[in-house]
């Protein structure tokens, strides 16, 4: 198991960071991927609340770095030795840099122990509180059936990350966004089924994806499922992830005891023409993947060109803004 180093969180008067071996004689452990680019203050702040973890067995972090041209690589290895660095050379988006760290885990691990472990993919500008992962990791422990689970997280100022829960989007859930209903009537079951907004975000609940920023997932239900899609670059690849494994009959759970703080866009900033390019390219491709060989021609032609007209009212409201502020 070299190269690969682990850590206890701080209980009482211990050490924050305590490296442990991680052996077969340990059939149990949680592995942190955290993608990084160009995020160096972030990262940091991002691993010193992983540091600050209270959990009952192995802890091992790797930061995969896509390219990063500010100082990220140099203050990991400074600040944080026991983290596994992993260096892409390009950046390769989300989806095949966290493959990039999946593949070295099954490498890492005898095949023998990898049912007893689970893989928290972790955004760089997503911040955990001290019994976060633990929180997650037992119900991964009480629920056998459960391969997926996520924190509440919520924004800076303290609103809901509405990602955090969501259905798998439809074209009907599509339509009552792009008409405003689901903003009009987010407490309605049907106008508000896709961010989960009718149900209370303090209780926990069986949903089809959380956020792809911080989810705990089954170590055996990526080795049954698959590794994420590589074609998405840094949108859909969560959606796309969950519902192949609720696919094979996996569950995925919100639990809210969970908590984290989710900065969002902190490696891109604020939004930009490729970002919008991304987000909707996304929206189409699980479309495509998922939906589009099941329904009528018609209804495909409707649902692109739906997307296509998001993304130009998008990328006309970004261009109007940037004019505004010059």
């Amino acid at each position: 198991m070299s190269g690969s180093t682990t850590w206890r969180g701080a209980r009482g008067g211990e050490a924050a960071i305590q490296p442990v071996a991680v052996t077969a004689a340990a059939p149990r452990g949680v592995w942190v991927v955290i993608v990084n680019y160009n995020t160096a203050g972030l990262l940091e702040r991002c691993l010193t609340a992983v540091s600050a973890s209270c959990l009952d067995r192995p802890l091992s972090v790797l930061v995969v770095d896509n390219d990063s041209q500010d100082n990220s690589v140099e203050m990991v290895r400074r600040q944080f030795p026991q983290v596994l660095v992993l260096e892409t050379g390009r950046n390769l988006g989300f989806a095949r840099a966290n493959n990039v760290a999946l593949r070295r885990i099954l490498a890492l691990l005898p095949e023998p122990v990898r049912c007893g472990h689970a893989v928290l993919l972790l955004n760089s500008d997503c911040f955990v509180e001290p019994e976060t992962i633990a929180r997650l990791v037992a119900v991964l422990d009480r629920e056998p059936t459960v391969a997926v689970v996520g924190p509440k997280l919520v924004l800076p100022d303290g609103r809901l990350d509405l990602a955090c829960r969501r259905s798998f989007p439809t074209p009907e859930s599509a339509l009552w966004k792009l008409t405003g209903l689901a903003t009009l009537f987010p407490r309605s079951r049907r106008f508000g089924r896709y961010n989960l907004t009718c149900y209370d975000p303090d209780q926990p609940l069986e949903v089809d994806a959380v956020s792809g920023a911080c989810m705990l997932v089954r170590l055996r239900a990526i080795e049954e499922v698959g590794l994420l899609d590589e074609a998405y670059f840094m949108y859909g690849e969560d959606l796309d992830w969950t519902y192949r494994i609720k696919a094979r009959g996996w569950r995925v759970r919100y639990e809210p005891a969970a908590r984290a703080v989710h900065v969002k866009g902190g490696s891109w900033g604020r939004r930009d023409p490729r970002v919008l390019w991304e987000f909707y390219r996304a929206m189409a491709l699980f479309y495509r993947r998922h939906y589009a060989p099941h329904q009528s021609r018609l209804l495909r032609g409707l649902v692109y060109a739906g997307i296509g007209l998001r993304f130009g009212l998008a990328l006309a409201v970004l261009v109007v803004r940037r004019l505004a502020s010059r």
